[in-house]
């Protein structure tokens, strides 16, 4: 029971980890032992800020990435690979969104989210399989944490057409993937925040009191109700969760109805 939340020894690769959720993960795997935590970001001085910063917590590698493209996610898994002969936790967290009017909606406005939000969590941890089996067995699988949206579960007032319906084939995906993952003792399961304060979520970041009052819990959520979430999944703790997305939103998709 000592080391049911323990991430000692495990080595975690966190995209868009230099701010907003993926931070708060990168930072709690951290706290809780992981042995490296390599963070990536499309900016290369904010990733690299944000590992020195996090540094004083463990050791933090920036890897600077934009990982929209399928060749990008192969670069970054070769990148992986040479410096690490297994991978114990991979975080998909890197997403975008877009809101418009039902009219004027475009299509870059659809591509560039659905790719980002769902096709790089598949096609990063197509590329990274190997190094994910390398260090995984029965006794201590290698995760993936899919990062998903309570706006893949429940509609939000806002037009984010492409974001609602990536977020809800992410939350599918999971469960298809972690049917397969399984047998290379790699599990797979998701996390659906809401409101937490983030570039993406300035509302909640910008407006946290006002936002408060649509929650049932009273409150956004802190950077340690994400990182308890990501630890659980990614510990021992989270062994049996398999191919399962972990809403963590204070009670606002089922007060949604």
């Amino acid at each position: 029971m000592q080391d049911l939340f323990s991430l000692a020894g495990r080595v975690a690769l966190v995209t868009g980890g230099s701010r907003g959720i993926g931070r708060m993960i990168a930072t709690g795997f951290l706290q809780h032992g992981a042995k490296r935590v390599y963070i990536t970001a499309r900016k290369a001085e904010a990733c690299e800020q944000t590992a020195r910063e996090l540094s004083s917590l463990g050791e933090c590698i920036p890897l600077p990435a934009d990982v929209s493209t399928v060749e990008a996610c192969q670069a970054l898994a070769a990148e992986v690979g040479r410096r690490e002969q297994a991978l114990d936790i991979l975080v998909n967290n890197a997403g975008a969104a877009w809101g418009e009017p039902f009219d004027t909606f475009p299509e870059k406005g659809w591509d560039k989210v659905v790719d980002l939000n769902m096709k790089t969590p598949f096609f990063l941890t197509q590329a990274l399989h190997a190094q994910l089996k390398a260090g995984a067995s029965a006794q201590r699988p290698a995760k993936v944490i899919n990062i998903a949206s309570i706006d893949g579960i429940s509609v939000n007032p806002w037009e984010t057409y492409s974001y609602a319906a990536s977020k809800a084939g992410l939350i599918h995906l999971t469960k298809r993937m972690a049917l397969r993952l399984a047998q290379d003792h790699i599990v797979a399961s998701g996390i659906a925040p809401g409101p937490f304060a983030s570039e993406m979520n300035k509302q909640a970041r910008d407006h946290a009191d006002e936002v408060s009052q649509r929650v049932p819990a009273g409150r956004i959520g802190t950077d340690e109700d994400m990182a308890g979430a990501a630890i659980f999944l990614a510990a021992r703790s989270g062994d049996y969760v398999v191919g399962e997305t972990l809403v963590v939103d204070g009670g606002v998709s089922f007060a949604r109805g």
